[in-house]
């Protein structure tokens, strides 16, 4: 009987269900296309992080670099002896970048924590290279001071000396400077150079733990003009190289990678590093995995994603902002004008079914019985609603993405500092290398909108919370209905 009276009522009154059901369908569908956009808000920002540190790393565990000691200046320092005219001559420096060392041992603390399902470390160094030349200056007699003056006090040359000048001479010298990283190849799956792929060679093998191998950044071996094969000179260590990768997203995070000890010895750096990658067992307690690993091992700074997004600015910054602030709240305000306006209809309906619900009544129907009645219509009203909204929604979340509107990205100047493989120390940002080469540049990411099964079961839980928030206000109008008002509307 229930179903068979709802089927019949909806049937008949097909245009006031489908007002009710529009207006919740059009919150419903504002609900999905800005949770769709602020997902994809989220994975743009995570292909921008992905740039910093690679694939897979959740967190990344570092100490902030210490200012020099009285007396130094945390400048390397050159020195060049006495050569003949002509001679080039060079030195170079190896100088842990960025952070203080940490000892080799801290990965392993931080692998015992709860939550950690891997971590790595790596070791950032930064080599300037300076080499050139003196050139000895050439004595030139004044012709014009009749060659030799004798007994003179005042002139520039000694009784019997010759009048004239130097000209000539100098120094001329050429800096180089360049990034490294250490990769401990046992563990490729974290760091930094998971976020680029090898295009042209191999990468590094297990055994390989303390070779004279290199793997190049592509963009440093075009400018170089290195190949496959060629060896390449650190602090007078030759390295042969045996790859050249691309980065997926934005710049490398150095310019070389070497095994993890050989960057130990160039920088005399034995048993340090100064990053540990994370990953986490669980995406969801990240927070809670940060909190555990500062707790226990002290002297030390976790930084999250979430920490980084912070730092991202542009118009990815400005759209993730929008999306998550006047989105939601636009959101909010659109469901409750589509919950109230559903509720004043499914009232004003009742109101003009008086002389039914009367009669209903008089023939025996309790109020609980008309009240049913009046929330099943509404919930069916509701549930017609969250259809149309999620069709709706789905459709705008499939024009957004393909149409995949390009937004900029930068990393903010308090994220790491410096230009293209950082300044001599590096930044105090996080994430090694690849943070500070990042910062300062601008990323084009193309904006999608996935919608996720949550979204989906969000929107199905607002349609019927609709239809039950507007049943409500028709079974409270029904509910107070009497029989002697059917007796007063008729005619």
């Amino acid at each position: 009987m229930f179903f068979t009276y709802l089927r019949r009522e909806l049937r008949r009154r097909r245009k006031a269900a489908l007002v009710v059901a529009s207006g919740l369908a059009l919150g419903i569908a504002l609900v999905i296309v800005v949770n769709s956009v602020s997902s994809g808000m989220n994975q743009a920002q995570d292909k921008v992080l992905q740039s910093l540190y690679g694939l897979g790393t959740d967190m990344t565990v570092t100490k902030a670099a210490e200012a020099p000691k009285s007396g130094e200046t945390g400048r390397p320092r050159f020195e060049f002896g006495a050569k003949d005219d002509g001679d080039e001559q060079s030195s170079d420096r190896v100088m842990v970048q960025g952070f203080q060392t940490l000892a080799s041992s801290t990965v392993t603390k931080v692998a015992g924590q709860k939550g950690v399902a891997d971590s790595v470390g790596g070791l950032s160094l930064q080599v300037m290279k300076v080499s050139g030349e003196f050139k000895r200056g050439q004595f030139k007699q004044d012709q014009s001071g009749g060659g030799m003056r004798q007994g003179g006090s005042g002139g520039s040359g000694g009784s019997g000396q010759p009048q004239g000048r130097v000209e000539g001479g100098g120094a001329s010298f050429d800096v180089n400077s360049y990034s490294v990283y250490g990769t401990d190849v046992a563990k490729q799956g974290l760091g930094p150079l998971t976020s680029s792929k090898v295009t042209k060679g191999r990468t590094f093998k297990v055994s390989e733990t303390d070779a004279k191998v290199a793997v190049a950044d592509a963009s440093y071996a075009k400018e170089k003009k290195l190949a496959l094969g060629d060896t390449v000179k650190i602090k007078s260590v030759k390295y042969k190289l045996i790859g050249i990768a691309t980065p997926d997203s934005g710049d490398a995070a150095a310019n070389l990678y070497v095994p993890l000890k050989q960057a130990q010895t160039l920088a005399d750096a034995k048993n340090k590093i100064t990053t540990v990658y994370v990953k986490a067992t669980d995406s969801q307690q990240i927070s809670a995995v940060k909190s555990t690993i500062q707790k226990n091992i002290s002297g030390t700074t976790v930084t999250t994603s979430a920490d980084l997004a912070d730092t991202v600015s542009g118009s990815l910054s400005t759209a993730s902002n929008l999306a998550s602030n006047v989105g939601k709240w636009l959101s909010i305000a659109v469901l409750v004008a589509a919950f109230l306006v559903a509720g004043l209809l499914t009232s004003s309906a009742v109101s003009r079914r008086v002389r039914e619900f009367g009669t209903l009544k008089a023939l025996g129907w309790k109020s609980g019985r008309v009240t049913r009645q009046v929330v099943g219509e509404a919930v069916v009203n509701g549930l017609v609603g969250g259809v149309l909204g999620i069709a709706v929604g789905l459709a705008g979340a499939y024009v957004v993405t393909a149409i995949s509107p390009t937004l900029t990205a930068q990393l903010g100047s308090g994220a790491g500092g410096g230009a293209r493989g950082g300044g001599i120390g590096g930044g105090m940002g996080m994430g090694g290398p690849g943070m500070r080469q990042s910062a300062g540049k601008t990323l084009d990411i193309a904006l999608s909108a996935p919608v996720s099964a949550t979204t989906i079961t969000l929107a199905v839980g607002l349609a019927v919370a609709g239809g039950l928030i507007a049943g409500a206000f028709g079974g409270w109008r029904a509910s107070r209905l009497r029989p002697a008002d059917a007796l007063r509307r008729v005619e």
